[in-house]
């Protein structure tokens, strides 16, 4: 069973070259972090440089998030944008395509030095662009449910109050979302503890986990907290939770809230429930902390239902941030 702890991303607004620096310096130390050779740290530069500047010539609210995910000693860039957008992508993904009117610069090259790459684009909505650069000694594989999400910062802080984590075994997937209360380093403490707790055994109910979750969390000032249980093989979602982290599910035909109770773990939560549903093929299972907008349509994601789930996350954050809290997206799906 793999278990992997979420980062939040380092936000770096494009408004000028002088960041593009500044996200590549970080990126190098995310890199020596997760173990990254000589090598594989050149190319993640190279990416950073080339997303970066692209961003700084072309974009309209241009913004690279860098995170890692230190188990599978991998770091993963994401750019995002308000438009243009791309018309023509396979023009755009060649290598060295540049003009002065359209994104392009060197997205065939991030392609081709990234291990996980994937783009979406909307005319005039604009551009999501996922990288991951991995370490060739990393274990990472294909696995039965796919999992990504975007976790951002409350504007002027250093940490993040929401934390999230997933676990992979075989065909099931579990995804746990905590939404520190406020944010800070205070609800960083709380998001933190609810991580620890969901580690020690990650498979367990989604019901049996807000129990231990609100156990483990007395004594912090608590956390809204959601955990999502999808069953590749028996076709079904199960969730339960507390607080305010909402749970969606959404097909091409189909959205669905996922309900959970009120309450706060670690404070004051009723005797924890939980619900099962079906999941259809091709469904999304989405988790978003209050920091996001809960009225957002599902006609966004749709176009990309078989994107990797960052994107569709990304988006989400891009979107639907409401820019005075924490903001944690984490998506799930079948895998390819």
């Amino acid at each position: 069973m793999e278990v992997i702890t979420g980062r939040f991303h380092a936000d770096f607004p494009m408004g000028d070259a002088s960041r593009v620096g500044e996200a590549r310096r970080h990126a190098a130390h995310l890199a020596d972090e997760c173990g990254l050779d000589e090598v594989e740290a050149g190319r993640l530069a190279i990416i950073v440089n080339e997303l970066g500047n692209n961003l700084v010539r072309h974009a309209t609210s241009g913004r690279l998030l860098l995170s890692a995910r230190v188990q599978r000693r991998e770091v993963e860039v994401i750019a995002i944008d308000s438009g243009p957008g791309i018309a023509d992508l396979d023009r755009c993904l060649s290598d060295g395509f540049s003009t002065g009117g359209t994104p392009g610069t060197g997205l065939g090259a991030v392609r081709r030095l990234a291990q996980a790459f994937d783009i979406h684009s909307a005319v005039p909505q604009g551009t999501v662009v996922l990288a991951r650069v991995r370490s060739a000694q990393s274990a990472n594989g294909s696995s039965a449910i796919c999992v990504g999400a975007v976790a951002l910062a409350a504007p002027g802080e250093t940490v993040c109050g929401d934390a999230w984590a997933f676990a992979v075994d075989g065909a099931r997937a579990v995804v746990m979302v905590a939404d520190g209360l406020g944010h800070g380093p205070d609800a960083a403490q709380a998001s933190a503890a609810a991580v620890e707790v969901f580690r020690n055994d990650p498979m367990a109910a989604p019901r049996l986990q807000v129990e231990r979750l609100h156990a483990g969390l007395r004594g912090t000032r608590g956390a809204a907290v959601t955990v999502m249980l999808a069953d590749d093989e028996a076709g079904t979602v199960r969730t339960s939770g507390a607080g305010n982290v909402m749970g969606r599910m959404l097909s091409g035909i189909d959205d669905r809230t996922l309900l959970t109770q009120h309450g706060t773990a670690g404070v004051t939560i009723r005797r924890p429930d939980e619900t099962s549903v079906p999941w259809p093929d091709h469904a999304l299972v989405v988790a978003c902390s209050d920091g996001i907008e809960t009225r957002w349509k599902p006609e966004l994601l749709r176009p990309v239902l078989g994107r990797d789930p960052a994107v569709a996350a990304a988006i989400l954050a891009r979107d639907h941030f409401r820019g005075r809290d924490d903001a944690t997206v984490a998506v799930m799906r079948r895998g390819d």
